[in-house]
């Protein structure tokens, strides 16, 4: 445990290093659209993108609900900062699923992730506000979300290494001191 005594639930750690590979998945899918859009590598991996994206918006919503139905044993922030920090991770990980969905629904295709149809297309015109939002915030808020995922492991790292708090032992046991 950490130096508090306080770890997060076994379910929590779960969601929380499966929601990592899966996002990790999904900025690597991106990198490879923007990157290398003719290839192979781009057929492979960019159609598991949006089904994959939609995973982590249900795992999103679990995750939300998860941390307030276990508020109260949940390892107390370190700071107003990583609070905070914390605060705005949970938003772009609501906010970027759901402008893409905004996207999707306004340019009337339809969408069934995993064959499970959520949204169906419609005809006519595209409802420009929403393909417009969608177009314009999903990926800038996707690489912000992508930077400030990386400065929470960058933290975490730093306080386990500066002596502070281990907060990186909370998420991981094994690697209490």
């Amino acid at each position: 445990m950490d130096s508090t005594g306080f770890h997060y639930s076994r379910f929590s750690r779960h969601l929380h290093w499966g929601m990592a590979a899966l996002f990790t998945w999904m900025f690597i899918t991106t990198a490879v659209r923007v990157l290398l859009p003719d290839s192979a590598l781009y057929d492979v991996l960019w159609p598991t993108h949006r089904p994959l994206g939609a995973l982590l918006m249900l795992l999103v919503a679990v995750r939300l609900v998860w941390a307030l139905v276990e508020r109260s044993g949940r390892p107390p922030s370190v700071s107003l900062a990583a609070s905070l920090g914390h605060k705005a991770l949970y938003a772009l990980m609501v906010a970027v699923p759901v402008l893409a969905l905004l996207r999707q629904y306004g340019s009337g295709r339809a969408f069934s992730p995993f064959g499970i149809p959520l949204m169906p297309g419609f005809e006519g015109e595209a409802i420009e506000w929403m393909t417009a939002a969608g177009s314009n915030f999903h990926g800038l808020l996707g690489w912000t979300l992508l930077v400030m995922a990386l400065g929470h492991a960058g933290m975490a790292i730093w306080h386990r290494h500066a002596g502070d708090e281990d907060v990186l032992a909370r998420m991981v046991p094994r690697l209490g001191r």
